[in-house]
């Protein structure tokens, strides 16, 4: 189960987006030790995790003690209830090396459950946190203190989904990297509560990442500013994040009911009101959902560019191996879901996935959709039935072909020959990725109908409008396509 997952059971359980913050200020101990500031959250815990969605322990205020002061935090840590998220605010962030350390100590010494990292160094000083499926990671994206805007603030070049305004802040290029590098369901952003006008962009260019919201309260963020700018449509994906607000109050469990008791008349009222649709440029050449796939795809490395040697001796400047999708179980869960909304408006009796690639995107299509299916073998048994179809099936019963990619459409054939040999009746064939090499009009000639979810060449402009690949390739790609058709 992935972290967020954890998280939505949690939610879900309690009725509550309250994340309860363990910061024991110096302020607020009777005096200074490892064992008070231990004792001061050990406290805060038994009074609200009734309350809490997740418990948030700031390790600045353990590290100051020194050996005995991580001790405590582990205690601290150990003391929260099980089902209920330990995030670690400890704002790591180095290069891949030292951070495979950081992920030793937070998640394996300390036993938190996720961990607030620093982008800077980019996707490889972040890769050994996302590792485990089950641990999570808030990536700091638009931060509540004064000084943020110094670079969080810079404008840079406006991609293509940027939106139609002219202004695309670096905040929301971490946001957009965040989206594409969140393959496990396990990365998440921090936006403070301080700037909702902030939070409402990074919530418009990631529109299904949860986001970690501290400021609310002492700091000066207002909660219904907050909920309005960062709930997701379905009314989560958003933790609020009290820290001082609670600890300092005479009675903290009633502080905890109170807050947990407004972020759901916020959340309630929302539910009435009508969400504005965020407007797209009418040449963006994806959804939001199919920008996630192809961003997916591209983080992933089952597409790649560069110089590449193809089956037919043909160089290539991109490179597409769906193969690799089996190692991203999350984005092989977002490439079969965009598959459905073609299924569902095609009629057929099961599905015919093709070796090898296209089958486990079948079962996981097969699972969502609740269809059966079948697959042509690539060699019969040579023993027992000696079948060249595995599974179920009738002679006559409509089927639709589910396959990785078409090129030339020739792959598709032989197997063709051996469902339709069979007595099975095919019209249509849906791929996940058209590569535009003849195989619609080649499959056309033969009575069949191709369905693409995706074509290289929006593929390639996806890309150069989000600026993840170097111009130089996009260009390589697009003559190499150009001379194709």
């Amino acid at each position: 189960m992935s972290f967020f997952e954890q998280l939505t059971r949690r939610v879900e359980e309690v009725d509550s987006l309250l994340c309860v913050g363990l910061d024991p200020h110096l302020d607020d101990l009777s005096k200074p030790g490892a064992r008070i500031a231990r004792d001061y959250c050990l406290r805060i815990i038994e009074a609200t995790a009734s309350e809490a969605a997740a418990f948030k322990a700031n390790i600045a205020f353990f590290e100051a003690y020194g050996a005995e002061g991580l001790t405590a935090l582990q205690e601290v840590i150990a003391a929260v209830p099980a089902g209920i998220p330990v995030i670690v605010d400890a704002k790591r962030g180095d290069i891949a090396s030292t951070s495979q350390a950081y992920t030793q100590a937070i998640f394996q010494t300390l036993r938190a459950h996720a961990v607030t990292i620093n982008p800077y160094l980019g996707y490889d000083s972040i890769e050994p946190f996302l590792i485990d499926t089950e641990r999570g990671v808030f990536l700091l994206c638009k931060t509540s203190n004064p000084g943020a805007s110094d670079l969080q603030d810079s404008i840079l070049r406006k991609p293509h989904t940027a939106g139609l305004d002219e202004k695309y802040y670096l905040y929301e290029k971490v946001a957009c990297l965040a989206k594409r590098w969140n393959l496990k369901d396990n990365l998440g952003l921090v936006v403070g509560a301080t700037q909702p006008e902030a939070l409402q962009r990074v919530r418009r260019q990631a529109p299904d990442l949860w986001i970690l919201v501290p400021g609310v309260g002492a700091q000066g963020g207002d909660l219904q500013a907050t909920l309005h700018a960062g709930l997701r449509t379905d009314g989560m994906g958003l933790l609020v994040t009290v820290s001082r607000g609670i600890g300092r109050s005479a009675d903290p469990r009633k502080e905890a009911e109170d807050l947990r008791r407004s972020i759901n008349e916020v959340r309630e009222a929302l539910k009435t009101m009508p969400i504005p649709a965020v407007p797209r440029k009418s040449d963006e050449p994806f959804s939001n959902d199919l920008a996630q796939v192809a961003d997916g795809l591209l983080a992933a490395g089952c597409i790649k560019f560069g110089e590449f040697t193809l089956k037919s001796g043909l160089i290539s400047p991109i490179y597409i191996d769906l193969r690799q999708l089996v190692s991203y179980p999350h984005l092989l869960e977002r490439v079969a879901q965009a598959y459905l909304p073609i299924l569902r408006g095609i009629s057929f009796d099961r599905l015919a996935g093709l070796p090898y690639a296209a089958l486990p995107i079948t079962t996981v299509i097969a699972i969502h959709g609740g269809w059966p299916w079948i697959y042509p073998r690539k060699e019969a048994k040579s023993y027992g039935t000696k079948a060249e179809i595995e599974g179920i099936f009738k002679s006559g019963e409509r089927i639709v072909v589910i396959d990785d990619l078409a090129t030339t459409g020739e792959s598709k054939s032989e197997a063709i020959e051996k469902l339709t040999s069979a007595g099975l009746s095919i019209k249509d064939i849906v791929v996940l990725i058209d590569r535009q090499s003849g195989a619609a009009e080649a499959l056309a000639g033969s009575g069949y109908r191709l369905h693409a979810v995706l074509t290289l060449s929006k593929l390639i402009d996806h890309y150069a409008s989000r600026g993840t690949v170097p111009e130089q390739r996009i260009e390589e790609a697009r003559k190499f396509l150009a001379k194709k058709e």
